[in-house]
């Protein structure tokens, strides 16, 4: 069993209690010393009571000096301390959705990073920030712990194994790559030949590509990713529409290309971050269903609509007993200010939430796949990102004059969802171990 060094990110307070239980002997045993002390005190002369007040007074001190040197020196201590790996992610009836993957914190681990985005072809180099000019190395060292177990140790050869003979595709936006450039870097650390993994068409990775494919030879396995910030099928402007309409998103058609994305062994998808009034209606972006323009419609209530049109293709078109089918909720952005406009990129990661763990788009994800009557993994990781101030792009792109607190480094932590979703691939199968 592997151990490392670690360090907790917001460990709840009654842990310290809990743990000062194991106290409680060597404590009694004290207090029943200073009783009997007092005790005797009490038969001395005036002259001894005075000498017993003082020591009386010594031992009171004593005792606020350990009792403080507990709670401020013991957490750091135990901060240091080794964790010990555990490799199972499934209780005594094999589920991994009943430990929940998405609830825990961030854990200092010297092991990490899993790969090296320079040694990567299929890393963007925008998300590349140590090429790009960042100098601490700190925010790739986290990884991502549960509170109530553990998520398997990644080993790359294993995997390829569980893959070899499938599809593996990912469906939505700009994150959507990202965690698929992630997916094939990881991958790739137990790949010999770095040339048997190649792009099917000879592709290079562009912000604005439809589509991408990338093969493993080796293994018969493919990671395809297709770009679909909406998941809703975009449509023409209905005559007589006002000025200000440029184009329309039909709510109630899923995206025209869905079709390449049902003969596949795993499907995960995401969308939320265009969903906003900057990238629809000041871009001149309006909602149309039923063959009518809604003008009025609330962008909240045009992405429920939308996540129905995309749960109703799923369970009519998705064979789930051969699929794994995945939505990634909201990934937290760390934008400040008034206007949202300003990112500032922190050294460490951030103790507080501050109200990043909670999002309405997040929220009418899982009330929707709540809702299915086919198994859907909602893929909760708002939380995570909540806390990771430290891991964004920033300036450290390949535009640097605009800075991104949207987007993660890579490495960073769009591998830590990966390791959460690699947990419930193959959850459903035994082999995957230490």
């Amino acid at each position: 069993m592997e151990s490392e060094e670690s360090e907790m990110i917001d460990r709840p307070i009654w842990r310290k209690w809990k743990s000062f239980a194991q106290f409680r002997s060597p404590w009694k045993r004290f207090f029943s010393f200073l009783h009997q002390r007092i005790k005797g005190l009490h038969k001395l002369s005036i002259l001894s009571s005075f000498n017993g007040v003082v020591a009386l007074g010594s031992s009171m001190s004593f005792l606020l000096a350990i009792t403080l040197a507990y709670l401020l020196v013991l957490p750091r201590f135990q901060s240091q301390t080794q964790i010990h790996r555990t490799y199972e992610v499934q209780n005594s009836s094999g589920s991994p959705n009943e430990c929940n993957l998405f609830e825990g914190g961030w854990i200092r681990d010297e092991s990490y990073p899993i790969y090296n985005a320079s040694g990567c072809p299929f890393s963007e180099q925008g998300f590349d920030c140590l090429s790009n000019g960042r100098k601490d190395r700190g925010f790739m060292k986290w990884r991502w712990k549960p509170k109530h177990c553990d998520i398997p140790q990644f080993n790359a050869h294993r995997i390829l194994e569980y893959l070899r003979g499938k599809r593996v595709v990912f469906v939505g936006d700009s994150l959507s790559r990202t965690q698929w450039e992630s997916f094939i870097c990881m991958l790739m650390t137990g790949v010999q030949d770095k040339r048997s993994v190649y792009e099917a068409n000879g592709k290079k990775i562009t912000k604005q590509i439809r589509f991408l494919s990338v093969v493993f030879s080796s293994y018969n396995f493919r990671v395809d990713f297709y770009r679909s910030v909406f998941l809703v099928q975009p449509g023409p402007v209905p005559k007589r529409a006002p000025k200000r309409v440029k184009t329309t998103i039909t709510l109630d058609k899923l995206d025209d290309i869905s079709n390449e994305w049902i003969d596949s062994d795993a499907l995960i998808f995401n969308s939320g971050h265009w969903w906003n009034p900057t990238k629809l209606f000041e871009m001149g972006w309006y909602f149309q269903q039923g063959g009518s323009l809604k003008l009025g419609m609330p962008i909240s209530s045009a992405f429920r609509t939308a996540l129905e049109t995309w749960a109703s293709w799923v369970e009519n078109n998705i064979d789930t007993n051969r699929t794994s089918v995945f939505f990634r909720t909201f990934e937290s952005s760390h934008w400040s200010g008034r206007s949202r406009s300003s990112c500032k990129v922190t050294r460490r990661p951030s103790t507080r939430t501050n109200k990043r763990d909670r999002s309405s788009i997040s929220d009418a994800i899982l009330k929707v796949v709540k809702r299915m009557v086919v198994p859907v993994t909602a893929l909760h990781v708002t939380l995570m990102g909540a806390y990771r101030s430290d891991a964004h792009v920033g300036t450290w792109s390949d535009n640097p004059s605009v800075p991104d607190c949207s987007h993660w480094c890579l490495p960073g932590v769009p591998d830590s969802w990966n390791e959460v979703l690699f947990s419930y691939l193959i959850g459903k199968n035994r082999a995957y171990g230490p």
